[in-house]
């Protein structure tokens, strides 16, 4: 079965003819800002952590539709639960008609989210995006207050608000004017912090920073929420530190503001805990809000909202919902992610797969030079690559070329960060041993042959 094999890469090069032609039809029929070439495969099926394109090229998926497969491609019992909701029916709109997933999903979702209350309350929408402008829409509800702080490096999504939360305003170019009352205050990037500050001076660095927005941007009276990246995605697999968390988390206190998780990618198990707000509640820093997305479905689009019942009960009746949220299909697919997440340890799984692979990269950041740094929490790792190891200088060109590199010999990765210049580790959490082992001889090739090349 394709989901223990390993890659093979039957064709002369990738694309074969086969996605050739299927990529030029591409190109002729969508707009071209969604027609690149960096990953030129055309998918024929996927099972478990392994992908196979239309001519019979089978690769390593180390992306996992970046952070949506968790639980790997096709799994079987995730396949008949959405066969068998399909045969009840498709669609009902939740605000007119209520249906049992949902309701059931909420309640587990309940017990589930890390955020502070013992009762809490959950809602669904469709998209990463939408969680998050949900929950904003929340916190104003709650705090009656208009302004969100937000931070550098972050991404939450592409509708107009979250590209305006979004820091990397190539997502974002030429769609404004955007909404006011988004302010950003720098993230905690240890990696690349004032030079020779310990780790205890940069956090206080970068706490100083946000408080010192308050003063020249906007006031603390004003703000109705702040919004972190546990572990920022697209900026660079940057884990929020513990103790800057916890110092945030007392700013919201003092000034009545609602801290939100964005669990958007991190969620559903990758950061070796099921959310990663967990690592936040254990050091008494729980948010008030978490929205996730991305892996709770399988694939199917789905996410969630929530926050405790005072914080839900106050938003206003017409506001949220929409005509697919909760959808019967999407819901199906996520209790059952949900029941096998929670049956087969996968959290324990995120830990196991990360501790090998950041053991591994570390290993490498010994032998070469271009390694700057490796980072990360249970299975969601950064490498982020440099021209030396003192000066630190972002290396873009290494990144793309290895991964180029690498997908001619059958393993799919992705770059992140500010300047593109990060591998980020997705991998499903079902990859095999022997696929895991695999993939990371093919990093390491693609390190050695990109530094020949690049040397030239």
């Amino acid at each position: 079965m394709l989901r223990d094999e390993l890659p093979e890469i039957v064709t002369e090069k990738v694309p074969g003819p086969k996605a050739t032609a299927l990529l030029e039809k591409r190109d002729a029929s969508l707009p071209k800002a969604l027609c690149g070439y960096t990953y030129p495969i055309c998918i024929k099926r996927g099972e478990g952590a392994m992908l196979e394109d239309v001519d019979g090229n089978k690769f390593i998926d180390f992306i996992g539709g970046v952070g949506v497969l968790n639980i790997g491609y096709s799994r079987p019992e995730v396949v008949e639960a959405v066969k068998e909701q399909a045969e009840k029916y498709f669609h009902c709109i939740f605000n007119v008609v209520a249906h049992e997933g949902y309701i059931d999903l909420a309640a587990k979702f309940d017990e589930l989210m890390p955020c502070r209350g013992d009762k809490k309350k959950t809602f669904f929408a469709n998209s990463g995006a939408e969680a998050d402008e949900n929950a904003i829409k929340v916190a104003k509800a709650y705090t009656g207050r208009q302004s969100v702080i937000c931070f550098s490096g972050a991404f939450h999504g592409r509708t107009n608000l979250t590209m305006a939360l979004t820091a990397k305003k190539a997502y974002a170019l030429g769609m404004g004017p955007f909404p006011a009352g988004i302010y950003r205050a720098e993230f905690p990037y240890l990696y690349r912090a004032p030079k020779g500050y310990s780790e205890e001076e940069a956090i206080q660095y970068y706490i100083d920073k946000l408080n010192r927005l308050f003063d020249e941007a906007a006031p603390a009276s004003d703000v109705a929420a702040i919004l972190v990246e546990p572990i920022q995605g697209e900026g660079g697999f940057v884990p929020a530190p513990i103790e800057w968390v916890k110092a945030v988390r007392k700013i919201c206190d003092d000034n009545g503001i609602l801290l939100i998780a964005d669990e958007v990618q991190c969620g559903n198990c990758r950061s070796g805990r099921y959310f990663a707000s967990e690592y936040w509640k254990e050091a008494g820093a729980a948010p008030d809000i978490i929205a996730t997305a991305k892996s709770m479905g399988g694939g199917v689009p789905i996410s969630a909202i929530t926050a405790r019942a005072e914080i839900m009960d106050a938003v206003p009746a017409g506001t949220i919902g929409g005509t697919y949220c909760g959808n019967p299909l999407a819901c199906a697919s996520a209790l059952k992610v949900m029941e096998i997440m929670k049956a087969e340890d996968y959290a324990g799984k995120a830990r196991t797969i990360g501790e090998k692979v950041t053991k591994r990269y570390n290993e490498l950041k010994e032998k070469y030079e271009e390694i700057g740094d490796v980072r990360g929490l249970g299975s969601m790792i950064g490498v982020e690559f440099v021209k030396t190891k003192e000066g630190k200088e972002p290396y873009p060109e290494f990144v793309s070329t290895m991964i180029q590199i690498a997908l001619q010999k059958g393993l799919m990765m992705e770059n992140a960060g500010t300047y593109g210049n990060v591998i980020r580790f997705l991998a499903p959490l079902c990859i095999t041993d022997e696929q895991l082992e695999k993939g990371l001889e093919i990093f390491e090739e693609a390190v050695v042959e990109a530094e020949k090349i690049l040397s030239k």
